[in-house]
Order: structure tokens, then sequence, then C-alpha cells
């Protein structure tokens, strides 16, 4: 399983930018056709983010919103495109039903962002809307705009949202979530301190808009070598044992729960060898 830590952004409309991106050390990029690109540059951008695809690019695409002129333009180019992006992000996600319509005319994964009141009230009817939903996410800018609160940073006015997403996601059994950009790129400080908030708050990964956030973010996401020792030994145990339950050499009570945890680590550290493995021989 190859775990995704970061997502980072690039304009659909700067050719050399996503060639940049693509050459660069982001898990997943993004190109955008939404609020990236201006108004004039909309039909531009489609155009690169098709010829980039012809060309065997690997990537996802943000298109614009489903509902506007323009997203419908998006959906359609890809839609009759021959090559595929790796999936879609869906930004002003509010309709399980327009959902369904992107998913079946695309047929890739779709990840629909939560950007404002209503989308986080249809937080799981989103996130279990179509098959092809592989993760739901928040967009903290628009989505505080909308609720009228002070956003920015790691605003307590967004706590009650951010714990929504984090339980329909996995609810609805997908991915934990991808947590929202951090806005002030050179606070990487910051970066760090809000990214390990988010973790623990049941986030996993980022959307990143510079690449000097990405080294930050993939830190942050590696898991603690104690805390993988630990889930090595525990599924060690497991295996040879075979116990359902029972009081590990620390005293502490270990039951399914517990091997969930320890398997997803695990996971994580497995993904990690693969992303420097293949960093090593690009």
């Amino acid at each position: 399983m190859t775990v995704i830590r970061s997502w980072l952004y690039v304009p659909g409309d700067r050719p050399d930018r996503i060639a940049k991106a693509l050459a660069g050390p982001a898990d997943a990029v993004v190109v955008d056709l939404e609020d990236a690109v201006a108004v004039a540059a909309k039909e531009d951008a489609r155009r690169t983010v098709l010829t980039t695809l012809a060309e065997g690019a690997e990537f996802f695409v943000r298109v614009n919103a489903p509902a506007t002129p323009a997203g419908e333009a998006d959906v359609s180019a890809l839609a009759t495109a021959e090559a595929k992006p790796a999936g879609v992000r869906v930004p002003k996600a509010e309709d399980p039903a327009e959902l369904r319509r992107v998913a079946d005319a695309l047929g890739v994964p779709v990840y629909p962002i939560l950007e404002s009141a209503l989308g986080v009230e249809n937080a799981l009817a989103l996130a279990t809307a179509h098959p092809l939903v592989a993760g739901i996410s928040l967009g903290e800018a628009d989505l505080a705009a909308d609720l009228r609160v002070a956003g920015g940073g790691d605003s307590t006015a967004l706590t009650w949202p951010r714990s929504r997403v984090v339980v329909a996601a996995r609810a609805a059994g997908l991915p934990s979530p991808v947590q929202s950009v951090w806005t002030a790129v050179r606070d990487l400080d910051g970066l760090r301190t809000s990214t390990e908030a988010g973790r623990r708050a049941g986030f996993f990964g980022r959307s990143v808009i510079h690449p000097s956030q990405i080294p930050v973010v993939h830190e942050v996401c590696a898991p603690d070598p104690a805390e993988t020792a630990w889930a090595s030994e525990l599924l060690g145990r497991l295996a040879s044992s075979g116990d359902a339950a029972w009081i590990d050499d620390h005293g502490q009570f270990v039951d399914a729960a517990v091997v969930a945890r320890a398997q997803w680590v695990l996971a994580l550290a497995g993904s990690k060898e693969k992303h420097v493995e293949e960093g090593t021989h690009s």
C-alpha cells in the first residue's frame, strides 16, 4: 500500500511548474483548474492538462465546481480524453447526486472537498455517494468564509467541522482526511505544529502549495521508530500465538482495535520505505 503524504497543487496554466512538480518530491501532484487559474486562462489550462495526460504523466486534477460552466467543461473534457488522471478533486462538494454524476462520467477516483456549511452537514452522504469516492477533505478558507468565522492557521472555530470530516471519512471506510493547505508558505515551524496537531486529530497527509513545505509534511507523517518497533512486536506475537486479546509486556491491554492500529503503523512504515527507494532510483 502506497500512502500519500503530500499533495502538491500547481496551476494548470503553468506547464513549466507542472513539469517541475512532476519531477519533484511530492507524493502526489494536483494540477489545479480552479482557484489557481484566472477565468481568462481556464481553456488554456484545460488543454495543458489534456496534453500532459496524453504524454503519459500521472497526476490528479482539481476541476472547477461541477455545477459551474467551467466545471462542466472540465468534466466533459476529462470524460472524453483517452488518458485519464489518477483521480479528481471536486471542490464545493455539497450534493451527493452531483458527485455521483461526476464519478460516473469520469470513472476515476473522486475526492470531494467540503467548503461550505452544507458540505460539512452532508459529509457522510458525500463520503458514501459512490464507490469511486476515495477520500474527503475540507477546504478551510472557503469554509471559514461561509461560516463567517475567523479562519487561517489553526483557528479553533473549525474544530467541529474538522472532527466531523474525520468521523465521516472513517465511518465510510475511507482513509483519514488530507489536511487543508497551510497558506503561510514561509512559516515552516507553523506548518509543522499545525500538521502535528492535525495528525493527533485524525488527519493524515497535507495539501501543499510550495515545494518547501513537502519535507516538513513528510517528516511529520513518518512513523516514530519506537512505534514501528512496537507494532512489529505486537503483530509478531499475534501471528505466533493467535491470541484475540492479551496484556503486553508493558502492561497494556491489546485487542482488535490495537491490532488495527499496529497494522496501520506498519503499512505507513512500509510505504515510507517504498517512497525512499523510489526517490533513490529516480
